[in-house]
Order: structure tokens, then C-alpha cells, then sequence
């Protein structure tokens, strides 16, 4: 049976708010334990978390190695050993070469007027709707889909199949799993099929270029390919619909403020963007142990404290985007300032998130026009009402009902 996923079910208790989490305060490496009672070094520090996001030493495949210890209680979509993800050196940088030539800053920016677009029709239809609305089924949600779907040639992609899949391919504890192997079994089987129609009759989208890519490398496997086409399906609409609605329950509660600035402040809307990127965590430490995982081959120093070799390592970037030597003020102070430091929320090194770019753009642009057509948007129901996604590697509302 799969747990229950919302934050209004019986006898569960009202989360706060995600810019409310408590963190860990940035400290030397420290020896926790991961869920599964593996020994983890944690570390925090804005200088040591990108040491071991860039340091050859530690590696993602390491993890999944014959000697590993169990880092995961039921598996996720991160899990397979296959995935681009768990893949280090020249064979991670083969494969991230099919992709990356569409996610570059200046590929990305060939996509902002049609992506305003995209963000304008779903505003006329959230004005025409009428207040009350839920802002997450009207606007945080179909944006990101909309612009994945577009950008992969999906234009039959189903939204509700689609949360489907990706709530259980980045379940913690929501679902059991049994649960899990059916339903990324269900989306293997819909990314080999889009692949299949691709070969037959290829186009001017994603994954056209990506097996395109493929077929002059000849070296990647069909699973690989099939792992990356549902990846980026997953990827690249989560990060954007998770913390867009998270920066909205800020703007209209907390940063009211800010949210009157955002209406006639284009340039201001990126400042923001990076700093809620920066200051908002996708993810609850309470769901899940914080960090990107490493492991190293040997040892390793960090921050002072020698690692050895074999050793799992957490590199948690919500304590590392908070680090006073990186970063000065919180967003109540600093949400229109340049970042002090690069941010990691996407990570930092070979494995930085390919769509870093075009989340950023996505939230940009959303916010901003937001702002300007619906200048008095606030909450309908208080913070304590939200109901929330659960048990997964993200955490953002299920609904968010918004007035004006």
C-alpha cells in the first residue's frame, strides 16, 4: 500500500512552508547516517559541498559499485546505474554530449518568446476562470509541461499520467516498491515507444537530436537511451513546477512586499529568480536524508577532515546556499541583490543539472508576469492549510488556492 500523500490526511501534521525549513547551520564534514544505516559524511559548507560536486575523487558510480553499501530504502528514478546520472568520466561526458547542445544559455534564449506565450495564455485563462483558483492546476504545473512537451515533441503527453510517473520515480517514502517497478516499468515502456516513433519519423525536437546523437556515437545503448528520454521528461518539469509554487507561497505571504516590485521590475525578476533558487530548497531533510551523494575512490580531504576511500558522501546544498561566508542576508533583505556565490541548488561539476537554464528562464518569466497582470494575488487560506506533496525527493503543494 502506498502512504498517504497530503498534508491534510488524519493525524498528520501541518508542514511549514518550504522557505521556512529549518537547516543544518555549515560546520566541518560530519558522520550521520543515511535511512538505510549506512554511514554518511555530511557535508555543509558552502566551499566543501563544491569540492565534492568538482573533486574526481568522488564519483557517482562508486555508489552503485559490487562493495557499496545500500543507500536507498525503495529504489527511485537516481537509482539505476545505467542513467546518465550515476555515470562518471568520458562515459558521462559522451552522453551528456547527445543533450547538452539544447540546454546552452543561448539555445535556452531562442525559447523566451515563445515560452511569454505560453506563460500570457495561461494567465488569460486563470483571469478567465475567475477568483478563487488553484494556481497550481491552472498555472505552476501545465507551464513546465507545456514547454518539456514542446521542446521533446510531446504533444500528446498526458499531465496526469505524467505526475503520475514522476511522483513515483522521485518517491521517498509515498509508495512502496512494488509501486515503483510498475510505474517505471509503465514509463520505460512510454520513453521506448516515443524513441520508436522518433526513428520512424525523426523531427525537429529533442529527441530527434538526441538520437541523431546516438547513432554517430554508436556506443550508447538502447536502455541508456531510453533512461534519458524519460529523465529529461521527469527533470524537466519538476524542478520548475517545484519551485515555482514554493517561490509563489513566499511572494504571497511572507514577500509581499517584493511581489508589488515584481510587477514593473523585469530586470529585478531574475535577481530574484537566482536568489529563491538559491534560498528556497526543492526538497524536506525531514522526507529524506539531505545531500548529493558521492562516493570516494580514496581519500580525500575536505574542509580539514580526511575522508577514506569508500566512503559515502552527503553534500548538502540548502546548508551550503546559506553559508555566511558565501552568502550575506536571507530574501527578505537580499531577494533583488546579485548572488554573492555561484548557487548549487542545481549541483556544481560534470553533473550539473542540464535544464539549470531553462528552469531559471521558466521562473523568470512566470513570476514576473504574474505579477504585472495579477498585481493584488495573495493566499486564499492560510499557509497551514497548504496541502503538500509528500514523500518525495521534492516537496511543493498539491493545490494552492490564490485570490485577487
Amino acid at each position: 500500500m502506498s502512504t498517504e500523500n497530503s498534508a491534510t490526511s488524519a493525524g498528520t501534521a501541518p508542514l511549514p512552508p518550504m522557505h521556512c525549513m529549518r537547516r543544518l547551520e555549515p560546520g566541518p564534514p560530519r558522520l550521520a547516517a543515511l535511512p538505510t544505516g549506512t554511514p554518511v559524511w555530511l557535508v555543509t559548507r558552502h566551499a566543501d559541498v563544491r569540492q565534492v560536486l568538482t573533486d574526481p575523487r568522488l564519483g557517482r558510480a562508486p555508489l552503485y559499485a559490487p562493495d557499496a553499501p545500500p543507500i536507498t530504502v525503495t529504489p527511485n528514478i537516481l537509482d539505476d546505474p545505467q542513467s546518465m546520472l550515476n555515470i562518471d568520466g568520458t562515459e558521462h561526458q559522451r552522453l551528456r554530449r547527445t543533450v547538452q547542445r539544447a540546454f546552452t544559455p543561448r539555445a535556452i534564449e531562442r525559447w523566451r518568446p515563445w515560452v511569454a506565450s505560453v506563460v500570457e495564455s495561461l494567465i488569460d485563462e486563470l483571469i478567465d476562470h475567475g477568483s478563487p483558483a488553484d494556481v497550481v492546476a491552472g498555472y505552476t504545473r501545465p507551464l513546465p509541461v507545456a514547454v518539456i512537451s514542446r521542446l521533446m515533441g510531446l504533444d500528446n503527453l498526458d499531465s496526469k499520467r505524467l505526475a503520475h510517473w514522476s511522483d513515483h520515480a522521485l518517491s521517498t517514502t509515498a509508495y512502496s516498491a512494488d509501486e515503483i517497478l510498475t510505474a517505471m516499468t509503465e514509463f520505460a515502456a512510454f520513453g521506448a515507444e516515443v524513441i520508436a516513433e522518433r526513428r520512424a519519423a525523426p523531427g525537429d525536437d529533442l529527441v530527434s537530436g538526441l538520437l541523431a546523437a546516438a547513432a554517430e556515437d554508436g556506443s550508447i545503448s538502447e536502455g541508456q537511451l531510453v533512461l534519458l528520454v524519460i529523465g529529461l521528461v521527469v527533470a524537466g518539469h519538476e524542478t520548475t513546477m517545484t519551485s515555482l509554487g514554493n517561490a509563489l507561497v513566499y511572494l504571497l505571504q511572507d514577500g509581499r512586499e517584493a511581489w508589488q516590485r515584481l510587477t514593473s521590475d523585469e530586470a529585478g525578476a531574475a535577481a530574484a529568480t537566482e536568489q529563491l533558487l538559491r534560498a528556497v530548497p526543492l526538497g524536506d531533510a525531514q522526507e529524506h536524508m539531505p545531500g548529493l551523494l558521492r562516493r570516494t575512490v580514496e581519500d580525500v580531504e575536505i574542509g580539514g577532515v580526511v575522508i577514506p576511500a569508500g566512503s559515502v558522501v552527503a553534500a548538502d546544498a540548502q546548508a551550503a546556499n546559506h553559508d555566511p561566508e558565501a552568502f550575506i542576508g536571507g530574501l527578505d533583505s537580499e531577494l533583488f541583490s546579485p548572488l554573492a556565490a555561484p548557487t548549487l541548488t542545481f549541483g556544481a561539476g560534470p553533473h550539473h543539472c542540464l535544464g539549470a537554464w531553462l528552469a531559471r528562464m521558466e521562473l523568470e518569466l512566470a513570476l514576473h508576469r504574474l505579477a504585472r497582470r495579477l498585481p493584488a494575488l495573495r493566499l486564499a487560506d492560510p499557509v497551514e492549510r497548504i496541502d503538500w506533496r509528500r514523500g518525495l525527493l521534492t516537496r511543493s503543494p498539491n493545490s494552492l488556492r490564490v485570490v485577487w
